[in-house]
């Protein structure tokens, strides 16, 4: 298995993985529901379920969010090769190394560290388009591109 499949199956991982916290969420905020429906009635009553209502339409977000994350992380061909920086691409530079996919954080496949990153996220934007040799400044920082996948 090539070192963008390695990557791209624990972005995959992750991104399951935050998307069974929220539903886990949802179910929990579900059974509090409607075991508030059985509690007294008054103001209080109203108010939990009030709050509850808020919390389930917050994680109903989240949920919605992490499933366009995972649409654009499906649209990642992890067999595509290219000389220029795109959407799925691992690009290596003299300071990091970065996997051009969905904002996962720090990644490490054979004992190297990459950081897997949005191509919305300053950085992403940055690298987007990029050839090998290529030198970025970010951030009073300058890297150069050694080796893109």
């Amino acid at each position: 298995m090539s070192i963008k499949e390695k990557l791209y199956n624990l972005c995959l991982e992750s991104i399951d993985a935050r998307l069974l916290t929220v539903k886990a969420t949802m179910d929990e905020i579900q059974e509090s529901l409607l075991s508030e429906t059985k509690s007294s009635a008054g103001d209080k009553h109203e108010t939990g379920r009030a709050m509850l209502q808020l919390e389930r339409e917050k994680a109903g977000n989240q949920l919605a969010e992490i499933l366009k994350i995972k649409t654009n992380l499906s649209k990642i061909n992890a067999s595509n090769q290219s000389e220029k920086v795109i959407l799925g691409s691992v690009v290596y530079t003299n300071k990091a190394n970065y996997f051009i996919s969905i904002s996962a954080g720090e990644l490490e496949v054979d004992s190297i560290k990459f950081y897997a990153i949005s191509p919305n996220t300053p950085i992403g934007l940055l690298l987007m388009s990029k050839t090998v040799g290529d030198t970025i400044a970010f951030r009073a920082n300058e890297f150069t591109i050694t080796e893109v996948l």
